[in-house]
């Protein structure tokens, strides 16, 4: 049976009104969180229209659930769209591009966001012309226990700080699950990702392509799952990591290169330090040598000239000590 929301949002469409503001949500298996999430989506549209006029929808991008989720979401009035190919970045990408409005907000719906906390994420794209505004979880704050310790304090910070090095992007929290974009500029990325490596394509290409990017506040909160999230930190890591190099193939050769021209300058300092040495070497052996030989001619002179009976090189260095031959 269809809900009063569900034929609210259909007499919309019918009447050709615009829908403004989309909220999507990647979906599989999450049939014990979505009503919370719906309920929450719902109050963050009510405070969209309230300031800015924006009238919105609801999305789950349904990524083959089996427990129920889909007709639940239906039920509460949200629009559900059936993504095929498997991903947390396929569902966002199919749930992004079959959005009705011009803005679109994402969101985990495990209740992991606070969607009120989008509001100003759809202020910044509507009234500061921003393309793109991520949410970061180290301004809006992190709830005991909804982060792991390795991931806040070692995988975000260097992955992030890693893709604003390479891509000048100037985020705090490059993989927050809490962002907006305007759909003209969602299509203009072309977006490939299937896995957790579209939180880092997305920021990527929208710093290639020079879009205005801010960012706002978002709370972190503990899920409501019952079971363990589809995050994996090592494989999603390394899939961003490969990611951050594939598409900053420049700094992929210049570092190898880099390397390489430093080794080779190394190695010619060190061959040129061995040569000017060895030259050293030889130019004190010369003098040494035509230092002996003057202490010989010396040494002729002198016998010759004092007509010493000499018994041994001890009697003439007795004579005469600088002689040294």
């Amino acid at each position: 049976m269809r809900s009063e929301r569900t034929a609210d949002f259909e007499a919309a469409i019918m009447a050709n009104l615009a829908i403004d503001v989309t909220i999507v949500m990647p979906c599989l298996n999450e049939v014990d969180c979505l009503a919370h999430c719906i309920a929450n989506a719902r109050v963050a549209l009510a405070a969209i229209e309230n300031e800015l006029g924006l009238l919105g929808e609801i999305v789950i991008a349904d990524n083959g659930s089996t427990d129920g989720s889909q007709t639940l979401a239906v039920g509460l009035g949200a629009r559900v769209v059936a993504v095929i190919e498997r991903g947390y970045g396929a569902a966002l990408n199919g749930g992004a591009s079959a959005a009705f409005g011009g803005y679109v907000l994402m969101g985990d719906a495990d209740g992991s966001y606070d969607f009120t906390d989008g509001v100003a994420m759809i202020c910044s794209l509507h009234q500061d012309s921003a393309d793109l505004c991520m949410g970061s979880r180290f301004l809006g704050g992190i709830a005991p226990g909804a982060m792991p310790w390795k991931n806040r304090h070692i995988g975000n910070p260097l992955l992030t700080g890693l893709l604003n090095f390479l891509f000048r992007a100037r985020i705090d929290d490059a993989h927050c699950g809490f962002r907006a974009i305007r759909k003209d500029a969602f299509l203009r990325l072309g977006l490939t990702g299937t896995g957790m490596e579209f939180a880092s394509e997305m920021v990527i290409k929208a710093a290639i392509k020079r879009l205005r990017i801010t960012q706002a506040p978002a709370r972190l909160l503990a899920d409501l799952r019952d079971r363990p999230p589809h995050l994996r930190p090592w494989r999603d890591g390394w899939s961003h990591l490969r990611y951050l190099f594939m598409l900053s193939p420049t700094w992929l050769s210049a570092f190898p290169g880099g390397a390489a021209i430093a080794l080779a300058g190394v190695v010619m300092l060190v061959a040129l330090a061995h040569l000017l040495g060895m030259m050293h070497a030889r130019r004190r052996s010369a003098q040494a040598g035509r230092s002996r030989r003057a202490s010989c001619s010396r040494l002729a002179i002198y016998r010759r000239s004092s007509r010493l009976p000499l018994t041994c090189r001890a009697c003439v260095r007795a004579i005469d000590p600088w002689v040294a031959c």
